[in-house]
């Protein structure tokens, strides 16, 4: 009889493979908590290592403090980012490509340098941080009806789906992180809202907690590396023939579709 943390990065394998959502996975992880559910997104994240795929960065998930409250937890959490997650800006996603999508506008930051010292302090990030770029993150769930706790999204590699970067690239010296506002269209209609300081009062708190975290848990980041920083609005549903376009100041516009139903992946 398998482990429950060998349970757990199963059921999420095949519902990634099949496309068929499971149950959650804190049914099966029980009282062991956030620990175990790294675990299980370690045990995943080999695996596809062993596939062939590439790691390229990371997401930092739950930066909002109302959904943080919600999930009963008091920091972020992190997930992977691989080579075949990125979205061309302005490109097309096959519906049925994911489960049940959903859409959020962040800044992602690109490295300049390595950062494997867990003592990181806010100045070795900035100096690190090469460029700023505006983007979108098409989060997903593994687990039926989006019905998870923090287990459960922790598992599922923090909920990831693909990425999508904008390509202007800026420097954070040319950039207000905290006041920028952020406007996310759905087919020309405003859905989402909000600004830097919804990301733990700026993108970069944010990011330096990734960067000491990684460290800590033998994965530092490194140049090159993607880091999407966190959601600066609420996230939405993705439709069938749908188009997202966000606008962040200072940052410019990234920008994405979705298939209709039917259409291959």
């Amino acid at each position: 009889m398998s482990d429950p943390i060998t349970k757990a990065a199963n059921s999420l394998w095949e519902a990634a493979r099949t496309g068929r959502a499971c149950a959650p996975v804190r049914l099966l992880l029980g009282e062991s908590g956030v620990e175990a559910a790294y675990a299980v997104q370690e045990r995943n994240t080999e695996r596809r290592l062993a596939e062939g795929a590439r790691l390229v960065g990371r997401k930092i998930g739950l930066t909002a403090k109302s959904v943080q409250a919600q999930l009963g937890v008091d920091q972020p959490d992190y997930g992977m980012l691989f080579h075949d997650m990125d979205v061309a800006n302005g490109g097309e996603i096959p519906w049925g490509r994911l489960i049940q999508p959903k859409v959020e506008a962040e800044i992602a930051f690109i490295l300049g340098r390595d950062l494997d010292d867990d003592r990181l302090t806010t100045a070795d990030l900035l100096s690190a941080i090469a460029w700023a770029v505006p983007a979108l993150e098409i989060v997903d769930s593994r687990v039926e009806g989006w019905n998870i706790r923090i287990a459960d999204t922790v598992a599922d590699n923090a909920s990831s789906g693909l990425f999508v970067l904008g390509h202007e690239m800026r420097r954070l010296d040319a950039l207000d992180l905290i006041g920028c506002g952020m406007a996310l269209e759905r087919d020309g209609e405003l859905v989402s809202s909000g600004a830097g300081a919804a990301c733990l009062g700026s993108p970069v708190n944010a990011a330096l907690w990734l960067a000491r975290v990684m460290a800590r848990a033998g994965r530092p980041l490194k140049a090159g590396d993607v880091v999407l920083s966190g959601a600066l609005g609420p996230m939405v549903p993705a439709t069938p023939g749908a188009a997202f376009e966000a606008r962040i100041e200072g940052l410019g516009t990234v920008r994405v579709g979705f298939g209709k139903e039917g259409s291959s992946q």
